[in-house]
């Protein structure tokens, strides 16, 4: 396979226009396709460890869903996955331990996957409470929306999909649908490489945020092919109950780590 790594591009014209330019590189829509093959690999070479992490995380999504349904709270179901969506990168934490594993010739181990946090405990645990509250910020907003446009329905699965053709339920949609992208984008801005950073070296998490905002910004073409990328990938393995999340999860978080790897230059 033809080496996508890409070269080292300082003398750009852009060098040094925005904070830590210098430590990021120029990719193209190619290299960017060439994560997933990447990810691939590193998906089969950690073979059952990284399924059954997978596994693990589907599990629990589906424990959420079958609670909130039998609980009458069916209306978090939505704003649930969109959650899942925003707290992806640490999650997929565990999985940036595999692929560096596998890089460094080492057998990937599920303890270790679970325990990677402790590679930078404090800055990533900052990252992940940072997130977690994003995510709830994201939930509360979802729960006053639902009140706002629809008052008097009762919030059992039923009545939800009654009033998914209805005007109302049309205009929650679209309303929701802006309000999450608006969420997500700031999510993938901020975390694209940030979290792998800090798990390959000793970063602290407003550098590592701030790196992953110029990476965008200087590949604003590759990185909206890559979340175009996630979300599909994402939308199939949840149009599967979840199931194809168990695939989907470990290939998108194995690629993740080589993307890092493309974008932000080694450390000096």
């Amino acid at each position: 396979m033809t080496d996508l790594r890409p070269t080292d591009d300082s003398a750009s014209p852009r060098y040094g226009a925005l904070p830590y330019e210098h430590r990021v590189r120029t990719v193209t829509p190619a290299q960017v396709v060439g994560w997933l093959w990447l990810g691939w690999a590193d998906l089969r070479a950690a073979g059952w460890v990284s399924l059954t992490y997978g596994a693990m995380f589907v599990a629990i999504g589906l424990g959420l869903t079958v609670g909130l349904t039998e609980a009458g709270m069916a209306y978090l179901i939505a704003p649930m996955i969109g959650a899942f969506l925003l707290v992806a990168p640490l999650l997929t934490l565990g999985l940036y331990q595999m692929s560096k594993d596998v890089e460094e010739g080492r057998r990937p181990s599920l303890w270790r996957a679970l325990t990677a946090w402790r590679a930078n405990p404090y800055h990533i645990l900052t990252a992940g409470l940072v997130l977690m509250l994003f995510m709830m910020i994201w939930i509360r907003l979802n729960v006053i929306a639902f009140a706002l446009f629809f008052p008097y329905v009762s919030m059992s699965l039923s009545s939800l999909l009654a009033q998914t053709l209805t005007l109302d339920g049309m205009a929650f949609t679209l309303f929701v649908t802006a309000l999450g992208f608006a969420f997500a984008a700031v999510a993938f801005v901020t975390n694209v490489t940030a979290l792998p950073m800090m798990l390959d070296r000793q970063e602290d998490v407003f550098a590592a945020a701030l790196v992953s905002f110029v990476a965008v910004v200087k590949n604003p073409r590759a990185m909206a092919l890559w979340a175009g990328l996630i979300v599909l990938i994402t939308g199939i393995g949840l149009a599967t109950a979840m199931l194809g999340l168990i695939v989907a999860l470990p290939l998108i978080g194995h690629a993740s780590w080589h993307a890092y790897r493309d974008l932000v230059k080694p450390a000096p």
